[in-house]
């Protein structure tokens, strides 16, 4: 993953990302906060980083912040209040699960297997179910033809922090953590999940932890998930 900070950076087509830090378990794993400009003009925010003055004014310059969804209950929820305070009409939105966890929080909807109408015609999602501790809600942004992932799987590369190597298995790749891949106790319903991902036409992850997967998601996705495919 780059250097951090809280620069807008322009991915493909109406899509953004930001990369900030993130420690875990006393490691830094760093995570990416990604902005889609639907084609209402709004801003779609996925798993919203500190909302500083520098990206306020970065968000501010694209359009009107108008949705916020985190990944899932454990990924992306940190920082929604703050989008809340700073802009009146935005309307935050809870993976399953979310509304137990952050009980302070005012949600819109609840995020599922199919998009709201408001930005259907830009995204698609789909629950990746099976998993043990968390339902996280996975996005299809046709526009740049762009997967949107929190945890279902980390990209390790030579530059991947010590720390995140460690937590993701060291080996170089596209694949779900060793810890993700151990908590998927439904099987069926998890393959279900990934061949309804693979019905998809991405190119590129934009990936909660490690470097962009810029080319050849689709495989790199399907390769990742190989051994539930075959199960």
């Amino acid at each position: 993953m780059a250097a951090h900070s809280n620069a807008l950076r322009p991915v493909g087509e109406r899509l953004w990302e930001v990369e900030v830090p993130l420690r875990f378990l006393g490691m830094q794993v760093g995570r990416r906060m990604a902005i889609a400009r639907l084609s209402s003009g709004d801003l779609f925010i996925h798993s919203p980083a500190p909302l500083t003055d520098e990206l306020r004014v970065a968000l501010d310059e694209l359009g009107a912040v108008r949705f916020v969804a985190p990944a899932s209950s454990l990924h992306g929820h940190l920082f929604m209040e703050q989008y809340a305070a700073a802009y009146p009409t935005v309307e935050l939105f809870a993976a399953p699960g979310l509304e137990r966890r952050r009980r302070e929080l005012s949600f819109a909807g609840a995020l599922g297997d199919a998009p709201d109408p408001r930005w259907s015609g830009d995204l698609d999602q789909t629950t990746f179910r099976g998993h043990r501790q968390l339902a996280e809600i996975l996005f299809f942004h046709r526009p740049s033809r762009t997967l949107i992932v929190g945890d279902a799987c980390w990209n390790v590369t030579a530059a991947t922090p010590f720390g995140a190597r460690l937590w993701a298995g060291w080996r170089p790749g596209v694949r779900p953590t060793p810890a993700f891949r151990l908590g998927i106790r439904d099987r069926d319903s998890a393959k279900a999940s990934v061949e309804r991902v693979l019905d998809w036409d991405f190119d590129r992850i934009l990936i909660g932890h490690g470097d962009i997967v810029e080319a050849d998601g689709h495989r790199r996705f399907r390769d990742a998930y190989g051994w539930l495919l075959r199960g």
